[in-house]
């Protein structure tokens, strides 16, 4: 068995899910958006209406993955003074009230500065069962990759439309957790459709890897994320979610707005009849 198989708490539960019938929810939000005590009560919220991961975002303040959504909710994080050891203190409160996976997208950076092994350390003590690194190329990661080995904390890495073949398999055979199929070339945001290219390459991926394969950017409502979980194992949606933060912040109803919209993508990846948000909340 190939070493990124085993003992990973994601490629586990998105399989289990598969078992199940159904195809995992990875939602993702921004970590202190409005602040990290919210932070926590989305998580907690979303992971029981349905989620099988949460993917926390760390905000940077040259976020070039991003688009205008995740952009803003960085810089709102930001002004509300998240910081990097905040964040991994909010992990271990959602961590003592949920057991589900929870990954960090963050830039290098913020790692860079936090020290490598010191933030793998910290990020594996308090429940952190994954990364994502948008802007560290796969040459580069060994530091990065051999901490989180040693730790418990997948490096789980990105593909997009144009990755070439022979690069593919590089990155596919280095994968831990889950391969994170960007839909799209450019920067995450809704979109009215899904990609053309996403079958050839969710199947291009699985030629490499058996781990799970997820997809995300551009997937904002439950028919597209319905129509994309035909040709891979998760989805990712983060925008849509953002966006109602947003739209919602200050509002006492925020956290069941959010948990309401994740149940809606959920029921969208199991089969069942999906519940429309009550836009009146």
């Amino acid at each position: 068995m190939n070493k990124n198989t085993l003992n990973s708490r994601l490629a586990t539960v998105l399989k289990e899910a598969l078992l199940r019938g159904e195809k995992g929810l990875i939602p993702y939000i921004m970590a202190g958006d409005p602040d990290l005590d919210t932070t926590v009560e989305l998580a907690v919220a979303m992971a029981q209406a349905g989620a099988d991961v949460l993917e926390l975002g760390v905000p940077f303040s040259d976020p070039v993955a991003d688009g205008p959504a995740i952009q803003a909710a960085a810089q709102r994080s930001l002004a509300s003074g998240t910081i990097l050891k905040g964040i991994l203190e909010a992990v271990g409160e959602i961590r003592r009230r949920s057991d589900i996976p929870l990954v960090l997208m963050t830039y290098y950076n913020p790692v860079y500065q936090y020290g490598v092994k010191q933030f793998i350390n910290d990020a594996a003590r308090v429940g952190v069962n994954g990364l994502i690194v948008p802007d560290l190329p796969p040459e580069e990661c060994a530091e990065l990759l051999q901490a989180g080995d040693a730790s418990g904390v997948d490096l789980i890495p990105l593909v997009t439309p144009n990755t070439p073949a022979r690069r593919l398999e590089m990155i596919a055979r280095r994968a831990r957790g889950f391969v994170y199929c960007v839909s799209v070339t450019g920067v995450t945001g809704e979109r009215n459709s899904i990609a053309t290219g996403l079958p050839a390459m969710t199947s291009a991926v699985r030629k490499f890897t058996t781990l799970p394969v997820a997809v995300g950017f551009g997937i904002s409502t439950p028919e597209q994320a319905a129509e994309t979980a035909r040709y891979c194992d998760a989805v990712v949606v983060g925008s849509a979610l953002v966006k109602t933060i947003a739209e919602r912040a200050g509002s006492s109803e925020l956290v069941l707005a959010v948990a309401r919209q994740v149940r809606e993508l959920k029921d969208a990846l199991t089969g069942r009849e999906v519940k429309k948000i009550d836009t009146a909340i």
